[in-house]
C-alpha cells in the first residue's frame, strides 16, 4: 500500500514521529514522509492513504507548518472526495481544554473537504507513561487494515 505520512507540526515532535513510523512500516508499504507546509491539498491522490500527524499549539491551534494546508482547504474548498485518511494528534492533558484540538481542526476540515476518514482519531498525551510511537503504531496498523 502506498501511505502518506504528512505532518504538521511546532517543535519537530510530529516530523519525528513520522519518521519512525515510516521506518517502521517501510518493509510492507511505500511510504514517505512530507511536512505539511510543502503539501497542497488539491495534491492528495486517491492512490495513497494519507496518514496526519498533528501537534496542537498555542491555544488549541494548529501549528505554524499545517497553517497554509488548512487555509488552502477552508478558502478554496478543493473537493477531495476518494482520499481516505486517518489523524494522529500529539498533545498534552496539562492543556485539558485544547488537548489534542490541532489534530481535530485538520481532521473536521479533511472532512468538509468530502475526504473519508478512516477509524477514530488517535491521540498521544506527552504527560503520559507511553511515548508516542507505542501508540501510534498499533493505531496506525489497525488503520491500514481497515483501508485495505
Amino acid at each position: 500500500m502506498k501511505i502518506s505520512l504528512l505532518y504538521g507540526t511546532e517543535t519537530g515532535n510530529a516530523e519525528l514521529l513520522c519518521e519512525e513510523l515510516q521506518e517502521a512500516l517501510s518493509d510492507g508499504h511505500e511510504v514517505d514522509v512530507a511536512n505539511l507546509e510543502d503539501v497542497s491539498p488539491d495534491a492528495l491522490s486517491a492512490e495513497a492513504f494519507y496518514v496526519f500527524v498533528c501537534s496542537t499549539y498555542g491555544e488549541g491551534e494548529l501549528p505554524s507548518s499545517a497553517i497554509d494546508f488548512f487555509t488552502a482547504l477552508t478558502e478554496e474548498k478543493p473537493d477531495l472526495s476518494g482520499i481516505r485518511f486517518a489523524v494522529f494528534g500529539l498533545g498534552d492533558t496539562t492543556y485539558d481544554e485544547t488537548f489534542n484540538n490541532g489534530s481535530t481542526i485538520l481532521a473536521d476540515s479533511l472532512v468538509a473537504a468530502n475526504a473519508q476518514q478512516i477509524g477514530p482519531r488517535g491521540v498521544h498525551d506527552a504527560s503520559g507513561d507511553e511515548d508516542a510511537e507505542s501508540i501510534a503504531l498499533p493505531w496506525l496498523q489497525e488503520r491500514l487494515a481497515e483501508a485495505s
